[in-house]
């Protein structure tokens, strides 16, 4: 057996919507099944999935404090008053400083961006920054991405004269600032009808009210900052994104064209994972490592040469960032396993750990032990941490934190991710807490990763058409994750680790008439080589794609998750090397007498009186007496989910075949005649006969048994009146032949054959139950 890395929940779309689907829109049978596990099965709704326009987006003077906002934005630039735009530092920040931005300057306003420092100055709107801006004479402030929290901020905008507008999508706190105008779709007294956007979605909205117009030309950052920021693809999100990224496909932007370069995507066709894992990456490297000002830059830039110039200096700061991640990951690691037993919520902090990128060392640790992962940059001149949290399905971070906020004068996030920064000294209450809440409120269930499969698709049914059928449902992300596509009990034909360090693999799977064949590749799954049996039937999660290499296109899948749901039988047999053979194992000699100095000291050796069903594993290393001893170890053993085959053996029976009947008459005859034959002239008789010595010995000891002759001092002669009997009576015979049919059978039969036999000795393999998996 093969275990998989999580539980795997399947969805079964209706058989007769699936097909009235099929039939009504004429996509596969594969996209169908995926609308209608989606529950997208209204013609009109299927219509608004597929091709997602402008006429699908609200009126944006819907959202509370539109127009007041809009209002007093352009009173200010009517009469010449400076306007700063505060944003943020992480991608969704600086493509909504920029869309706000250009909008302003479009209509002739005398305004100016900033982002603050993350490291001098934290998250959102500071006293500080204020201040300066209105000795710069800013009459007007608009933060974008952030602000929903600065009660404090709000005031001293006040009291500075400035009129200070919000727009923001965090979750609001139970006191929202006093601000000139506050825009936030999740506020509970604002009736817009989507209240899922992300920070540039309502800063794009801001645009459209502000000019009157459908402001295009800022759709690609819209659908560059939506899709960074994780939030939900649905409804309004869906089209700014799937708009956006056909703008990103015709007219880019300079800086954005320069940043694709330097990630090796220059050209390409940009999707939703080109801007998930090119771009966004990139806009954050430079707000994690130092100031976001040149992610702003590059956006606003219109100089190729300038662009980059920036871009390159940005590829170089996500660079760091990669190499920052990689060693505070490991420290980090270091840290959970040096605490005491296995905490529900994972709290981990040191000094020195930069706080741009704790974030994704939260979600690394989330990733390595499927626990809430809370990651601390400690600061101990100031007796102050800044954290960075992540969370499974099942525990609302957000909640929990909600529940303590005594210990967190900043905090802010949603139920799966937040910030937060506290005194050190409560750290440990904090982490205590949080175990509390995580004991009291998780069921044991909620402790499994999940994996949620999509689509059953048979090997047959998967070509490139289904494929491009299935990038119809695109733009994939929160949301709208991209199907998984569930392949059961596939014929493994070929697998092979590949990659420099042999650490990925790639499995050819087929039907089993070998009709239709599909690549399978699984990254960092390298290990799992060893255990799949050339004869497995292999169940794989993953998804779909297009491989074009060398003028050739062909269907894919990239693995996400595999199991095998039978005991696997693996074959070693005629290997010296035992060590290159996957452990811990449990070794069985069956002899007494056979020599275990080869079995590796940190293998469990057994006998087979110590088999019970306890036994997962067994190797077997030598050959048993009887073919029942084996039959009774596979009985015993019923839980068994791998065996290695080995079956070591010094004497070769199956290539020393047993005497003939007419060798033995032939023999008998020479004695009889004779009425002696001497034992030391045995060499001589065989090289008569062309013979083995083995063959004359084995006849002598064999006629012995039988009484039809005596062995006296050498000497052989026969029995005066021998009784009737057959060959196979005597002892040495039927040992031999046993011997030679068990090596036979174990030893030099083909795998599929040792497959068959060890299957009919234990009975059956056990079958999982799938769905239990």
């Amino acid at each position: 057996m093969l275990h998989p890395e999580a539980k795997w929940r399947i969805q079964t779309p209706d058989a007769d919507v699936t097909k009235e689907l099929e039939a009504r829109t004429g996509l596969s049978p594969v996209a169908s099944r995926f609308l209608a596990q989606r529950g997208i099965t209204g013609e009109e709704e299927v219509e608004r999935f597929l091709n997602a326009d402008v006429t699908q987006l609200h009126d944006p003077m819907q959202m509370k404090d539109m127009k007041k906002a809009v209002d007093r934005l352009h009173k200010a630039i009517e009469a010449g008053e400076r306007i700063l735009v505060y944003g943020d530092y992480d991608a969704d920040g600086v493509t909504s400083t920029t869309v706000m931005y250009e909008t302003l300057i479009s209509l002739g306003a005398e305004a100016g961006w900033y982002v603050p420092d993350r490291f001098t100055e934290g998250y959102g709107p500071n006293e500080g920054a204020f201040r300066r801006a209105a000795e710069e004479g800013t009459r007007v402030i608009v933060t974008v991405d952030t602000g929903i929290s600065a009660v404090h901020e709000a005031d001293v905008a006040k009291e500075l004269g400035i009129d200070l507008i919000i727009t923001d999508h965090h979750e609001p706190p139970p006191q929202i600032p006093d601000g000139y105008a506050v825009i936030n779709p999740k506020q509970a007294d604002c009736g817009y009808p989507f209240d899922e956007l992300a920070g540039v979605g309502v800063a794009w909205k801001c645009s459209q009210a502000l000019t009157g117009t459908f402001p295009e030309q800022y759709l690609d950052l819209a659908a560059v900052g939506t899709i960074a920021d994780l939030v939900p693809l649905e409804e309004e999100n869906r089209v700014l994104a799937a708009l956006g990224l056909k703008r990103l496909n015709s007219v880019m932007r300079p800086g954005l064209k320069a940043l694709l370069k330097e990630a090796g995507a220059d050209g390409d066709e940009v999707d939703e994972e080109t801007v998930g894992f090119r771009i966004g990456p990139r806009l954050n490297a430079a707000g994690r490592l130092e100031r976001a000002d040149p992610a702003v830059q590059l956006l606003l830039s219109k100089d190729p040469e300038e662009s980059q110039q920036l871009a390159s200096m940005i590829d170089q700061m996500n660079r760091e960032r990669q190499e920052i991640v990689r060693a505070i990951t490991e420290e980090a690691i270091e840290e959970v396993e040096a605490q005491d037993g296995d905490p529900e919520v994972i709290v981990v902090g040191r000094e020195g750990w930069n706080p741009g990128v704790i974030g994704i060392v939260a979600s690394r640790l989330v990733e390595t032990y499927y626990r809430p992962a809370i990651v601390l940059s400690l600061q101990p001149e100031a007796g102050k941490a800044k954290g960075s949290a992540r969370s499974i399905e099942g525990f609302n971070m957000f909640e929990s934190l909600s529940s303590m906020r005594e210990l967190l004068p900043h905090f802010g996030g949603h139920a799966m991710a937040a910030g937060l920064t506290m005194e050190l000294e409560h750290v440990d209450e904090l982490r205590s807490r949080l175990c509390e809440i995580a004991a009291a409120t998780m069921e044991a269930e909620d402790w499994v990763r999940k994996l949620d499969v999509d689509l059953p698709v048979g090997v047959e049914e998967i070509s490139v058409e289904t494929i491009r059928d299935l990038s119809r449902m695109a733009p994939f992300g929160i949301g709208n994750p991209a199907p998984k596509i569930l392949i059961e009990q596939a014929v493994v034909e070929t697998a092979k680790q590949i990659g420099s360090g042999r650490d990925h693999l790639k499995l050819t799977l087929t039907t089993s008439g070998h009709d239709h064949a599909l690549d399978v590749i699984a990254f960092r799954m390298g290990e799992k080589h060893a255990q799949i049996s050339p004869l497995a039937r292999l169940s794989v999660v993953g998804k779909l794609s297009i491989n074009e290499w060398n003028g050739r296109i062909k269907p894919q899948l990239i693995a996400e998750d595999m199991r095998v749901d039978e005991r696997q039988i693996f074959d070693f047999r005629g290997s010296r090397r035992l060590k290159e053979i996957p452990g811990p194992k449990n070794a069985l000699v069956f002899q007494e007498d056979t020599d275990t100095g080869s079995i590796p000291d940190s293998w469990s050796v057994l006998r087979p009186e110590d088999i019970d069903d306890s036994v997962t594993s067994l190797l077997f290393y030598d050959v048993p007496s009887t073919m029942e001893e084996l039959s009774d170890v596979l009985v015993r053993a019923g839980n068994l989910e791998r065996i290695d085959c080995v079956f070591q053996h010094d004497d070769n029976y199956f290539f020393t075949p047993l005497p003939n009947r007419d060798q033995f008459k032939w023999f008998y005859a020479l004695v009889k005649k004779r009425g002696r034959f001497e034992m030391q002239h045995k060499e001589k008789l065989a090289e008569h006969k062309g013979w083995s010595v083995q063959t004359v010995s084995l006849i002598c000891q064999v006629f012995s048994e039988l009484e039809f002759v005596k062995i006296d001092n050498g000497v052989l002669t026969p029995a005066e009146t021998p009784s009737k009997r057959k060959l196979e009576e005597a002892p040495t015979y039927k040992k031999y032949q046993q011997k030679s049919r068990i090596q036979q059978e174990l030893c030099y039969s083909t795998f599929r054959s040792l497959v068959k036999t060890l299957d009919s000795l234990g009975n059956t393999r056990t079958p999982v139950d799938a769905g239990a998996q």
